[in-house]
């Protein structure tokens, strides 16, 4: 038997020999994975949703006040900024878009709820939602709105009446209001419903507003045209109260405030760190009461001219083994926990294969360092002192 092979045997053989030592390195391990699984896929779900808007809106260039923090916290700044720039010949057209927090009234339990509220001129295509398209014409009536089925269920339905053919209505900051379609968005950590208005609507309903003064500008450029030189351009001309990113810069700044300046961010990577941390410790311990355990039996071998590489080959296998095992009842449960969260929070909790393929990685070196500290008691096994 070659001698990697006979290596491997005994690794397992190794393992299998303490049945109850055994499950319990696999519970260590398998209570690792589900933790760094599931607070990485919370903390992915969190990235997500907070950019899920910003990813459908058409826009190559966004103009913004320096005071933003995020999509539903802005801060206002005058259109006329935003219009200055058709005078660029990079320019193709321009969307004022307008966002706030209004009370919803629930026509479930009639309470007042906070939902978000995003208003836009009818006639530009401001999202890539064919829902939200195809009902441009029917948001220039009058106090008409779309809503978002994606919302918690105490928001309310409306599919089921629409598709009727019926009418609904219910009211927004206390003026009544029409549901004219629905849209799929879903919730955020910040938002738990949402709905889009005509900029008209808003301006009339939304305590505040102002035709004036918006809360983003949409800027799209024509084919060819170089998007970051006409930021550049652009941001030179501007106040310093005003900035202009580019469509991937706005994403990541969007994404870089949830992961640094909240604490959500460190948390959920916190908990994977003690996740990999408490599997660590527990598969050290129970690798060096094995070789402690087992101590005799190395010091034989290192009598028989196995050499302490070779022996601590063995260990480091027994760690990379109880990792193969325990990653896959781990990743198994935490593939359920997603279903469950995603029908319960109605957060996107997928499991992706790029994160399984690294909290492998993370499970394979967290089982191989201990398996590396656990060795070094194989150095004291004199073989004199067993004969």
């Amino acid at each position: 038997m070659p001698a990697r092979r006979y290596r491997i045997h005994l690794a397992w053989l190794q393992l299998s020999y303490d049945k109850f030592r055994l499950v319990a390195a696999l519970s260590g391990i398998v209570f690792a994975v589900v933790l760094m699984l599931m607070q990485l896929g919370f903390r992915d779900a969190l990235y997500l949703v907070a950019t899920q808007t910003h990813n459908l809106m058409r826009e190559d260039l966004v103009m913004m006040s320096t005071q933003y923090e995020y999509l539903n916290v802005t801060a206002s700044f005058s259109q006329r900024y935003l219009y200055e720039t058709l005078e660029f010949p990079e320019v193709d057209s321009v969307s004022p878009l307008y966002v706030s927090i209004a009370n919803w009234k629930s026509p479930k339990n009639h309470r007042d709820l906070p939902i978000f509220v995003m208003a836009f001129n009818p006639q530009d295509k401001v999202f890539d939602l064919p829902e939200v398209n195809a009902a441009r014409e029917k948001l220039k009536m009058p106090d008409a709105v779309l809503f978002d089925e994606g919302s918690k269920p105490v928001y309310g339905s409306f599919t089921k009446v629409l598709q009727e053919g019926g009418t609904a209505f219910t009211e927004v900051a206390g003026h009544r209001v029409q549901i004219v379609g629905d849209f799929h968005l879903g919730i955020s950590f910040a938002s738990d419903g949402n709905i889009i208005m005509s900029d008209s609507t808003f301006l009339r309903i939304i305590p505040g507003s102002d035709e004036n003064i918006i809360n983003l500008g949409l800027i799209r450029i024509k084919p060819g045209a170089d998007a970051e030189g006409l930021r550049r351009k652009l941001q030179s001309i501007l106040p310093p109260g005003i900035q202009v990113l580019t469509r991937p810069q706005y994403i990541a700044y969007e994404r870089n405030y949830w992961a640094t300046r909240t604490p959500i961010g460190f948390v959920f990577n916190l908990g994977a760190f003690v996740g990999f941390l408490v599997g660590g410790v527990i598969v050290y311990q129970i690798l060096y009461t094995d070789v402690t355990d087992h101590l005799g039996e190395y010091a034989t071998l290192k009598a028989m001219g196995y050499t302490d590489r070779y022996l601590a080959g063995v260990v480091i296998q027994e760690g990379l083994i109880l990792a193969l095992i325990g990653f896959i009842p781990g990743w198994l449960f935490s593939a359920a926990m997603g279903v469950l969260t995603r029908k319960v929070t109605l957060l996107p909790a997928f499991m992706t294969w790029q994160r399984s393929a690294i909290v492998l990685t993370l499970t394979v070196v967290m089982c191989a360092v201990s398996g590396v500290l656990a060795m070094q008691k194989i150095r004291s096994a004199d073989p004199a002192e067993n004969f």
